[in-house]
């Protein structure tokens, strides 16, 4: 696995991040018919919030980023990207473990939607997430407290 840090967005992430957005998301839009390039873009940037998203970085290139918003009663795991030529090595997972350890010592519950059909819902399945819902859509989850 590469090297990775990461570090608290800053508003001029926005651009970077939704073209990532775009990219990653893209095969998994055009299979539900739903892909629009301007579209995809703009949902990142009108919910772009840095104070509650981190950016990914290997050798200290922009590589990704994720997003955990604290809601009512858990906190919303969001905008989960990484470059399509970093996946499978080890990255996301690691990411997303290190801020699993955080929302548990602070025993919040975390909830996330994944699209239907791709294959990021397996990473999170590894993670202790189960299925609460779903849509034609999306796949809402969630990841019980440890006891």
């Amino acid at each position: 696995m590469a090297d990775w840090d990461i570090r608290l967005a800053s508003v001029s992430d926005v651009e970077a991040v939704a073209d990532l957005r775009a990219m990653v998301l893209r095969a998994d839009l055009d299979r539900l018919g739903r892909y629009d390039a301007q579209r995809v873009r703009q949902r990142l940037r009108d919910g772009f919030d840095p104070t509650h998203t981190w950016v990914i970085e290997v050798g200290g290139a922009f590589a990704g980023c994720v997003a955990l918003r604290p809601a009512k009663d858990s906190h919303w795991l969001e905008h989960f990207y990484l470059a399509p030529h970093l996946q499978g090595n080890g990255i996301g997972s690691a990411v997303l473990h290190e801020l699993l350890e955080r929302c548990d010592r602070n025993r919040v519950l975390v909830r996330l939607n994944v699209l239907q059909g791709s294959p990021a819902r397996r990473l999170y399945e590894r993670h202790g997430f189960t299925v609460e819902t779903e849509d034609p859509v999306d796949v809402f989850m969630v990841r019980k407290l440890p006891q």
